[in-house]
């Protein structure tokens, strides 16, 4: 009579681990330790090997199945010299694969009397009860179907930490990764979706209208753990936030950077600044009118998606929102009319509307009507960023600091001023190629001043 025995998962640190591949069929011959199948864990990927030689007879397990310690990988014919296996769960220890096969039988666990353990409709898992709940000696057995039933979530430790920083229920997140798996843009895009679709929050941290289900933000006693200060927040620094939180959430954010050669620019800068000694005129003015010439060329810029993101609202005026950073916090003041105003002028402007927004002295009016921002943060570092488009515009513009950099001109290394820019972008309204265009039209504006008279 064949020698027909059970290759089962060994103890691999983890339950219901996905099946990735299967290396053999029915059929196969098979050595001792020779891999049978690939599982993905949270962390990383392993094969579990054979635990002896012979003739694979019946595959127990396919893709995408999920396995714990026990689970009958494949019935193999042993080999007359193969060693005896080491003893391995019984069928009724050993817990199943996850398959549409009925739910299999729970692993051995404490004799202790089982009692429903609600929290928010799902099983705590041993070990992360909440405190009071259920105490080590009176822990319910370990169950797959109550802690991770058919259709639980699959994710990386990370992205379930990155869920919770969101507020976002995991469950309710479908994956896009292999067999399903959650990541992180999953993640992202559930909270852009919810909060398009007009969710509100609503009292112990859910919300109406099919939204985000949002976790109370952790209450964490800080003082615990050394010495601490107290200090609110800021007016602006709360607007501001409120604002930067639903813009980030909400609209497809993608980054395209680009790379300016100003060199000239800075020597006219510098010279108009001499014969105006009166008159501050920073890089960010020749940055505006480049920025319009650059609206003017490409006016899906130049935008607004309108409450339904259904239509296209074109602009023909260029007004320009200029991030100025506050002892309070960053504000956007708005500088009308661009197109109209020319170098001098736009200089005077800058000065006067960053002096009102320093002062607290700007109001409602001052700060409405963009069409696109620049956020400049040149004067203090930097290399790149990823600005935050300021809704309902849909693109931005970051600047970081110049750098004198060797570039080759075709016979040479010579010394440049090189200026990074980074562009943000509504991806629902901007691809990738009409970003990358308008990047590089920028720096063509910058790189030969001359081309802004036109």
């Amino acid at each position: 009579m064949a020698d027909l025995k059970e290759a089962r998962v060994p103890d691999i640190g983890h339950a219901d681990v996905p099946v990735i591949e299967v290396m053999i069929k029915p059929g196969d011959k098979v050595e001792k330790d020779q891999s049978l199948i690939t599982l993905e864990s949270d962390k990383a990927t392993m094969e579990v090997p054979a635990p002896f030689a012979g003739v694979v007879k019946e595959v127990k397990l396919k893709v995408g199945d999920e396995v714990s310690e026990g689970a009958v990988i494949a019935i193999i014919e042993a080999a007359g010299d193969a060693a005896a296996p080491s003893p391995a769960p019984t069928k009724a220890e050993a817990p199943a694969a996850k398959t549409p096969a009925p739910a299999p039988a729970p692993a051995p666990a404490p004799q202790v009397k089982e009692e429903p353990v609600p929290l928010g409709g799902r099983g705590v898992l041993p070990g992360n009860a909440p405190e009071g709940d259920v105490s080590p000696q009176a822990r319910p057995p370990f169950d797959a179907k109550l802690v991770m039933p058919g259709d639980a979530p699959y994710a990386t430790p990370a992205v379930r930490a990155f869920a919770r920083e969101l507020g976002v229920d995991i469950h309710q997140v479908k994956g896009s990764g292999h067999s399903g798996r959650i990541v992180r843009e999953d993640v992202t895009a559930y909270v852009k979706h919810a909060l398009a679709s007009g969710a509100r929050p609503v009292s112990g941290g859910a919300t109406s209208g099919g939204g985000l289900n949002l976790l109370p933000w952790p209450k964490v006693d800080f003082a615990k753990f050394g010495e601490i200060e107290e200090k609110p927040l800021s007016r602006i620094q709360k607007i501001s936030g409120a604002n930067l939180a639903r813009n980030w959430a909400m609209i497809p954010h993608v980054t395209q950077h680009e790379d300016a050669d100003i060199t000239e620019l800075e020597v006219f800068r510098k010279k108009l600044g001499e014969e105006n000694k009166d008159l501050k005129i920073t890089p960010l003015v020749f940055q505006i009118k480049a920025v319009v010439a650059a609206l003017k060329k490409f006016p899906q810029f130049n935008a607004s998606l309108d409450e339904s993101a259904e239509k296209l609202i074109l602009k023909k005026y260029f007004h320009i929102g200029i991030a100025v950073d506050t002892p309070d916090g960053l504000v956007v003041p708005v500088i009308r009319d661009c197109d109209k105003k020319g170098l001098l002028d736009l200089a005077t402007e800058l000065g006067e509307i960053s002096k009102k927004a320093r002062d607290k002295k700007l109001g409602p009016a001052d700060m409405s009507g963009g069409c696109f921002s620049i956020s400049s943060l040149g004067g203090i570092g930097g290399t790149s960023f990823t600005p935050i488009v300021n809704a309902p515009e849909v693109a931005i513009l970051g600047v970081s600091k110049a750098q004198t950099k060797p570039v080759w001109n075709g016979k040479e290394f010579a010394p440049r001023l090189i200026l990074p820019l980074s562009l943000s972008y509504d991806h629902r309204v901007i691809d990738g190629a009409l970003a990358a265009r308008f990047a590089s039209f920028l720096a063509t504006q910058l790189g030969d001043i001359r081309r802004l008279l036109l």
